[in-house]
């Protein structure tokens, strides 16, 4: 999918007015004797930009735009390093609420829907957002924010929410909650719009069975706007996403290549308008790809598959490299196995070898052994590594309210 005239010349608007700051990479176009560009070919050209630019950038060295025009600043949930701060304009709030809420009626929500939040707010960019879109969409917004089940399930309860926002890990903990409180029948949701971690098709088959409700993935990321950015329509084909705000290209994550529409690499964006922190061709390391056929819903925004996973989530044991999508594809098709796992790596220092340790929530109903044998064998067969099978009972393994880590490795680096 190429640039349009309208996003060419929009991406040549914002490498003009970076190279006229002190910004970051105002500097790297200058540096680089970028001043513009005018083809397709060119934009090809431009450098990527990455998590770690804006963290060498820190705390403001990306911000284009004069102090006072700078309204609010979010910061990523990331765990390593420093942290990366983004700055937003009055216009980029408003733009970004805007998206948001064409996500929402993308889902089928409407001004008369009650919109429970989960996510939390603050620095993150979740909570915020999901509120923002909601008043844009003139629906009622309960900010819960994050934890406190009771109280959650208490308000879902007396103000009738139709609408449940969350992480997928938050949503499956309620729905566990909702199941062994037997309130099914005393909730009044209707659909939930999940974002900020890829999730399993066990998983959504369990939210979706035990909330009964219609699930929508939402797409963003803080560097970017927030969550937002794209959603799934009701075909549950792919992400839409607003092409008049943000451009999309999928690159080979090794070469840096530009691919083929169709063909699955990692997601670079380039932001059209924004005028805090505009990015151009930024690698989000999301594995996914551009879906070139029209939807069946009808809407003209384009599609991405829905994320596969990340590029640098990738871990090695043995010699093979392996993604947490493959583990949940794996357990997906057998009996008993949960959607819910985990995954130590440690070196025995004794045997001079990795051990690979993969605990598994597992169903009362199937014998654990028997269940535990099969994961191993299928593991074996399917990825070439035997890891040790761990089976522990349902509601084991904890719950977060935000993304949960799937992979611990303990191996020095």
């Amino acid at each position: 999918m190429q640039l349009n005239e309208t996003q060419l010349s929009q991406v040549d608007a914002q490498i003009k007015r970076l190279v006229g700051t002190e910004s970051y990479y105002g500097n790297v176009y200058k540096n680089l004797g970028i001043t513009g560009i005018s083809s397709q070919e060119e934009f090809e050209k431009l450098p990527f930009s990455s998590k770690d630019d804006l963290r060498n950038a820190y705390p403001l060295g990306i911000q284009a735009v004069p102090d006072e025009e700078v309204v609010r600043i979010h910061s990523s949930s990331g765990t390593t390093g420093k942290p990366v701060i983004i700055p937003y304009t009055a216009k980029d709030v408003d733009d970004w609420a805007i998206m948001f809420a064409r996500c929402y009626e993308m889902a089928g929500i409407t001004n008369k829907d009650r919109i429970q939040i989960t996510p939390g707010y603050g620095l993150w960019t979740a909570g915020i957002g999901f509120q923002a879109g909601c008043e844009k969409l003139g629906a009622m917004a309960i900010p819960m924010g994050p934890g406190n089940t009771e109280k959650q399930l208490q308000m879902m309860q007396d103000l009738k929410a139709t609408v449940i926002t969350a992480t997928s890990s938050y949503a499956l903990l309620l729905a566990e909650e909702i199941n062994k409180r037997g309130l099914k029948d005393k909730i009044y949701l209707k659909k939930g719009v999940f974002g900020s971690e890829r999730w399993s098709n066990k998983m959504r088959a369990y939210i979706q069975k035990e909330l009964g409700i219609e699930l929508y993935d939402i797409y963003g990321l803080t560097e970017i706007y927030g969550p937002g950015i794209g959603i799934n329509c009701e075909k549950e084909s792919g992400i839409h996403y607003w092409d008049d705000y943000v451009y999309i290209e999928i690159i080979d994550p090794k070469t840096g290549e530009v691919l083929p529409d169709g063909e699955e690499g990692e997601i670079v964006i380039t932001t059209l308008v924004k005028e805090g922190a505009p990015l151009i061709r930024f690698r989000t390391h999301d594995m996914s790809r551009i879906i070139p056929e029209k939807c069946a819903c009808g809407s003209q925004y384009p599609r991405i598959d829905i994320i596969k996973g990340r590029s640098d989530d990738m871990f090695k044991v043995h010699g093979v490299n392996m993604f947490p999508s493959q583990v949940e594809e794996i357990l997906q098709n057998i009996d008993g196995a949960s959607s819910e796992y985990n995954i130590t790596i440690a070196h025995d220092d004794e045997k001079n070898r990795d051990i690979m340790i993969v605990t598994v929530e597992i169903e009362g109903r199937v014998n654990f052994e028997k269940t535990a044998k099969t994961i191993q064998e299928v593991f074996k067969s399917k990825i070439g590594v035997t890891p040790r099978i761990t089976p522990v009972p349902i509601g084991t393994l904890p719950r977060s309210e935000k993304k949960t880590k799937r992979v611990v490795d303990y191996r020095e680096v």
